[in-house]
């Protein structure tokens, strides 16, 4: 089992930047990989970012592509999302996920294909 604890959300203005963690425990993630996933009320919950077990394979959805960046820390068993020129509507509650892989390049974008969840940090964007 692996438990998942993000943290990191807040109250910003549109422009600014917020850094998420994730926060991994009960198993090394060194061969999980890794994505971020967000949710607005009345929404379903949304891909926003994957990274693969060694850290060298990304993805992202189009809307976030060249301000979020996806990063982990083996060593600290932590992946972040590094979030900038954030905008009103990137507002929503940000869970991370992990699942097991064999590929350390591979990543998924699915949220079927993800086996564990943490309970999410909320991030409000205003304009």
């Amino acid at each position: 089992q692996v438990q998942l604890v993000e943290s990191g959300g807040g109250l910003v203005q549109a422009g600014a930047s917020l850094r998420l963690s994730c926060a991994a425990s009960g198993r090394t993630i060194s061969t999980y990989a890794m994505g971020w996933f967000r949710q607005a009320p009345g929404k379903e919950r949304e891909f926003v970012a994957a990274i693969s077990s060694n850290g060298r394979s990304t993805d992202y959805r189009d809307s976030v592509k060249g301000r979020f960046t996806c990063s982990r820390d083996n060593t600290k068993n932590t992946a972040y999302l590094q979030m900038n020129s954030l905008k009103p509507e990137d507002t929503a509650v940000y869970y991370c996920a992990a699942r097991g892989t064999l590929g350390s390049t591979s990543y998924y974008t699915p949220r079927s294909d993800y086996n564990y969840w943490g309970q999410g940090t909320q991030v409000t964007v205003s304009s």
